[in-house]
């Protein structure tokens, strides 16, 4: 069983059965069987965390996965000096807490909403046994942990390689392909703090501030409080130098 936590409560979730989730062709259960999915439905925990919140902690063992219903969260651990770096941003649909459940260690980073957010818990025994009885599921999960780790990789590298300023172009970019726009189609669909951009970049937040203030006067951005405005994409992506 999931530990109980003193941040979560239980709320009813839109679609009790997973295989009428809004979210299912954009998860790894998108070409899962339905009577695995049905088993799933049966058993999984919805709850609800705030803005703020986490969702687990770091070093805390794991007792199942976690789907991401609605909101946003950030998967972050905190260094040696205790600053904090920020590794993955998930979105609806998104799975977080897999690598633990796997390797049966405890969480090697935390999971903290973003904003309001809404998850469904999957019991360890009820999802691995999906795993080992569906063969597309099976397959559509190693191809998200493959995808994952050859993220990780790029950053490692873009860490050693590019200077900050192309590393905060790309970082715009990632968090405009993880959450896109708002309805004017330029606003990224999510507020961070300067702190958090300069976490996912992996920079100290005075260069962060000063590289977005860059970037607002060559025209490629607007900053309105912790709101992004891309005003020319194409020289974000050139900026970038996305080269691979």
């Amino acid at each position: 069983m999931k530990p109980e936590d003193e941040n979560m409560s239980t709320y009813n979730c839109p679609d009790d059965n997973c295989n009428n989730c809004a979210h299912k062709q954009s998860s790894v259960f998108c070409n899962a069987r339905k009577e695995e999915l049905d088993l799933i439905s049966e058993e999984k925990t919805c709850t609800s965390y705030k803005k703020g919140q986490i969702i687990f902690h770091e070093g805390m063992r794991s007792y199942g996965i976690y789907c991401i219903n609605s909101g946003k969260v950030k998967i972050s651990k905190n260094g040696d000096d205790g600053k904090e770096h920020i590794y993955r941003l998930a979105k609806p649909g998104d799975l977080i807490g897999y690598k633990a459940l796997l390797s049966d260690t405890r969480y090697s980073a935390s999971a903290i909403a973003l904003e309001d957010t809404a998850v469904c818990f999957i019991p360890r025994d009820q999802f691995m046994g999906a795993l080992t009885k569906d063969n597309n599921l099976a397959l559509d999960f190693m191809k998200l942990i493959s995808l994952e780790l050859g993220r990780a990789e790029q950053k490692v590298a873009h860490l050693a390689q590019k200077p900050v300023r192309e590393r905060l172009a790309e970082a715009l970019l990632f968090v405009k392909e993880t959450y896109g726009f708002d309805e004017d189609g330029q606003t990224l669909n999510v507020r961070l703090t300067r702190d958090e951009i300069a976490n996912i970049v992996g920079t100290a937040t005075e260069s962060a501030i000063r590289l977005l203030s860059e970037f607002k006067k060559d025209g490629i951005i607007d900053l309105d409080g912790k709101r992004i405005k891309v005003l020319d994409f194409n020289r974000l992506l050139t900026t970038a130098n996305l080269q691979d």
